[in-house]
């Protein structure tokens, strides 16, 4: 059947949905190409594309991050996208509330990315308690020494405290901020309650993913990454945490004149595969996501007929 007619199909057909939010989650490691299938299928749909990447939500952080393009964003609405200031926290708990406000306008959305967690915020309804990082509490919690930390959680929060590793320093001195800034364990504030609505969770593999790696790095350096980052030291100070990160940590190395360009191009490359083995890792373990070849030649057509499918039964 001609695409043409596919697509003015499935557009009268979404309209039977009205208020009530269907959701279709592209997800995968860095560099597989997920953004630009979600803008293919987005614009086919008239529908729009959620970020889910713990760093385009970050103002001015863009070349790096491989951020969408304003003339990519004019082509379909982008939300979750430079939301909050460098030198601010989203946290998980912020992403999912502004997620939420989003997919509760209801219609078909897509929700694209590589942070595991952000999605499976969505997904899978964790229930995240809200209490901002707490400095000052902090601060004097480790002041006590891990060791003291863990007994104290062990007898404030018996179950955390069989989740957490003894030796885990991060997750105790979380639950334990939990704790005394809401008087309750942080055990009985988390969970799941999976979304009403309806999800069907793409991913994309590739067996090339080293090339494209490789090839997207030297792209963000012949785009400008370098005098990114060197605008982002200069304003914010290399100390921030941000510049701390992939790609950027690396470039940051080469203004400072400890490496060369091409060996901060290869560090980059390197630690970005190392990266994607992790993301693979966790995305292989999501028993939902259907998986599609992302070198395919009719990639975009195949998760169409998907799409097409999946929409059909609802």
């Amino acid at each position: 059947m001609d695409r043409s007619i596919l697509t003015q199909n499935f557009q009268n057909e979404s309209r039977i949905f009205n208020n009530t939010p269907v959701l279709i989650i592209i997800a995968g490691a860095t560099a597989t190409g997920k953004s630009g299938v979600a803008i293919e299928l987005a614009e086919r749909l008239e529908s729009i594309v959620l970020s889910a990447d713990s760093r385009q939500v970050y103002r001015e952080f863009t070349i790096g991050t491989a951020k969408p393009t304003l003339q990519e964003q004019n082509r379909v609405p982008h939300y979750l996208i430079d939301i909050c200031d460098p030198t601010e926290t989203l946290t998980v708990a912020d992403y999912q509330m502004q997620a939420r406000e989003i997919l509760n306008r209801g219609g078909i959305q897509f929700l694209v990315g590589g942070t595991g967690l952000y999605i499976k915020a969505i997904a899978r309804g964790m229930r995240i308690p809200r209490v901002a990082p707490q400095p000052e509490l902090r601060s004097q919690l480790e002041q006590l020494g891990q060791k003291t930390l863990y007994a104290m959680l062990q007898q404030v929060d018996e179950i955390a405290a069989t989740r957490i590793h003894a030796n885990d320093q991060v997750r105790t001195l979380r639950a334990l901020e939990v704790f005394y800034v809401t008087g309750r364990p942080i055990s009985e504030q988390q969970g799941e309650e999976p979304p009403k609505f309806p999800i069907l969770q793409i991913g994309l593999e590739s067996d090339r993913l080293e090339q494209r790696i490789a090839k997207r790095t030297g792209q963000m350096i012949e785009m400008g990454f370098v005098a990114e980052v060197e605008t982002l030291c200069k304003k914010y100070g290399e100390a921030l945490p941000l510049l701390n990160t992939l790609g950027y940590a690396e470039m940051r190395q080469y203004l400072r004149g400890e490496i060369s360009l091409d060996e901060a191009e290869r560090l980059t490359v390197l630690h970005t595969r190392q990266f994607a083995k992790r993301q693979r890792t966790w995305f292989r373990a999501v028993p939902e996501i259907e998986w599609f070849d992302s070198d395919a030649v009719d990639l975009v057509d195949r998760i169409w007929t998907r799409i097409q499918a999946f929409c059909a039964v609802l």
